[in-house]
């Protein structure tokens, strides 16, 4: 079984926890579990998980106020898993910094393959896994260094560039006109797929899948929440780049169908 690292269970319902301590440990992760919000942001902080899975619903304060916490201190992979299940709370949730969202109840299958879809992709544009979770799995984050190392000489043809635009996919970083964006994993990799697909229409389960980290399997079922939780983060990417959807200069929404790159200004 392959050792994953640290994995936190924030959740108040002895039942819904032990059964997420299963999954998790069964994935190969040591799990780390609280029963209140206060006591999962302090784990988290102090322990850097790699994975999070947090309840919304807590007896103290609720998950947004915890998530608002972990994400000023970590990086780790955060799954929503709530009773509700209401848009505002997916949006939300999604906007605060969460990574996925499951409402319960929910098939032990599922959350195991979509934590193992985030896990596939790379750690870095955020945060950081934090010097615990490292020291204590001998990870390597992708891209690192040595800190006595030169630095890497920069190749620019491995720049992606549209309209202002530019993206390092090595280092997954992303600027527009100079300016350095703030994106999350995921909306890096929207954008990614979007500039690469030159102007090609990219169909919303496509977009899931990408979100996933599982683009090139076909046969994982996508729901409408999923692209729903899509459309909000290519709505906070549009945000990001301050993009105007009735005159785009980067998203254009192909209605019914999913989304593609707007011609080069």
């Amino acid at each position: 079984m392959d050792d994953l690292g640290l994995a936190l269970v924030v959740e108040d319902d002895d039942d819904v926890r032990h059964l997420v301590e299963d999954v998790l440990r069964q994935a190969g992760f040591e799990v780390l579990s609280a029963a209140t919000g206060r006591e999962g942001a302090e784990i988290a902080r102090r322990e850097g998980p790699a994975v999070v899975t947090l309840d919304l619903g807590l007896p103290d304060i609720d998950g947004f106020e915890v998530l608002r916490r972990i994400r000023a201190s970590s990086d780790a992979y955060v799954v929503m898993l709530t009773a509700r299940d209401e848009e505002p709370d997916t949006i939300l949730a999604l906007q605060s910094g969460a990574d996925d969202y499951l409402t319960k109840p929910f098939r032990p299958r599922e959350l195991r393959a979509r934590i193992a879809a985030m896990m596939r992709r790379p750690r870095i544009g955020g945060v950081g896994a934090s010097e615990p979770a490292l020291a204590r799995t001998g990870a390597h984050v992708q891209g690192a260094a040595p800190a006595d190392a030169p630095a890497p000489l920069r190749h620019p043809e491995m720049l992606l560039r549209h309209s202002g635009l530019t993206l390092d996919p090595r280092t997954r970083t992303a600027s527009l006109t100079g300016r350095t964006l703030e994106l999350t994993r995921t909306e890096f990799d929207l954008l990614h797929a979007l500039i690469r697909a030159g102007g090609a229409v990219i169909p919303r389960a496509e977009l899931v899948r990408i979100a996933r980290g599982d683009r090139y399997r076909e046969d994982t079922y996508v729901s409408e929440a999923d692209e729903r939780a899509v459309e909000v983060h290519l709505g906070n990417l549009r945000r990001k780049l301050g993009d105007d959807p009735r005159q785009p200069r980067w998203l254009v929404t192909v209605r019914g169908v999913g989304y593609r790159l707007a011609p080069a200004a």
